[in-house]
């Protein structure tokens, strides 16, 4: 899982061009367990990524699939997504 996720994140800013449609398919991949577990946290944290890099989609998306979480989840995948944007 690790290996995917450093992959598509690296592919996703080659160039120093950023694709939001990646961030939003690996958000859609966790969500639905394509390849992986489903993981509603990695899932939320890739969506937000995406929105934030201007995918209306993934906006979309993850509002869907914040009405569907914890508090507690949501707070940890807007963590996980502050700390990947801190550092990328």
């Amino acid at each position: 899982m690790a290996r995917f996720e450093m992959n598509n994140s690296g592919m996703a800013t080659m160039g120093g061009e950023t694709r939001a449609d990646t961030f939003c398919e690996m958000g859609l991949m966790y969500a639905t367990g394509r390849g992986c577990d489903i993981d509603l946290i990695s899932a939320h944290k890739w969506l937000n990524i995406a929105a934030i890099k201007g995918s209306e989609r993934a906006a979309e998306l993850r509002a869907d699939l914040s009405m569907t979480m914890s508090k507690m989840e949501l707070a940890a995948a807007l963590r996980a997504a502050r700390e990947w944007m801190t550092m990328h």
